[in-house]
């Protein structure tokens, strides 16, 4: 599988905005960011919006997974035996994905180095620009899933996470 990565698009905003309007009209008192690389000016990624939405009480997050079923994302419970502080929702378009949503407690530390990494590679234009030279070089490699290539970022940031967070 390759993985596509492409020049940074200036409607990516537009994009996550006008989701995150459809999101907060159905799920109230949530808080709800834009991360991953289309969050970052300039940035190339592959074309996929991830929103962090964040709720007060994690207990309740089961009483969401229907209103997103309801609003065309597929939900990935099996991704709770690894990261069970997160639920993890896609939504496709004609069999492209189109957006990742991530629903976490708001102040946990996904929350926290999440969108200290988001802020720090949109202040720092080398180490953004490094991420981006090694996210094209491993888009090159052919992987077994999309996890994969996401394992191999993560040592990449997590010594940029280092540097910000003091972990």
């Amino acid at each position: 599988m390759r993985v596509e990565i492409v020049e940074y698009n200036q409607e990516w905003p537009d994009l996550f905005l006008a989701e995150q309007c459809l999101l907060l009209a159905k799920l109230p008192g949530v808080q709800i960011e834009h991360i991953g690389s289309t969050a970052v000016p300039g940035l190339g990624a592959k074309p996929v919006i991830d929103l962090l939405i964040g709720v007060k009480d994690f207990l309740h997050s089961a009483e969401f997974v229907p209103i997103f079923l309801d609003l065309g994302y597929e939900y990935f419970e099996h991704y709770e035996e690894v990261m069970p502080f997160r639920r993890f929702f896609c939504k496709n378009f004609r069999g492209v994905r189109t957006h990742n949503v991530h629903l976490v407690k708001i102040g946990s530390e996904f929350w926290l180095r999440h969108l200290a990494f988001r802020d720090y590679l949109r202040q720092n234009e080398l180490v953004r620009n490094e991420y981006y030279l090694l996210k094209k070089s491993l888009a090159e490699q052919d992987w077994e899933t999309g996890n994969d290539y996401a394992q191999a970022k993560t040592n990449f940031i997590r010594e940029v996470e280092k540097k910000i967070l003091d972990v």
